[in-house]
């Protein structure tokens, strides 16, 4: 297995084991309540982000900017991974504001 097999593999394990149990494993990527957030393509994860935050990391040189649109970007850096992912699964994953009124 490569370096980036095994980290993406670390990855999928740490995520599929969060507390909240609301990530889903499949052949696309990772699901947060059923919302791609999460996939590796190449050597790099592409991840959901807010837009600020994304034209941030880009703007940065930290990530590039994905096709997928807005919010989008590719993250190359392994040791990053981590961090961003989580950052990007608590986005897609949180409940919609005022689904009770």
């Amino acid at each position: 297995m490569s370096d980036i097999s095994d980290a993406y593999d670390e990855l999928v394990l740490d995520l599929s084991q969060d507390e909240d149990d609301d990530v889903t494993v499949t052949d696309d990527g990772l699901l947060a309540r059923g919302t791609l957030f999460l996939y590796l393509e190449g050597d790099s994860i592409v991840i959901k982000l807010p837009a600020d935050r994304s034209d941030d990391l880009v703007a940065r040189g930290v990530a590039k900017a994905h096709a997928d649109g807005a919010g989008w970007v590719s993250i190359a850096d392994v040791e990053l991974w981590p961090e961003l992912a989580g950052e990007s699964h608590s986005f897609v994953g949180e409940p919609a504001v005022g689904g009770e009124s």
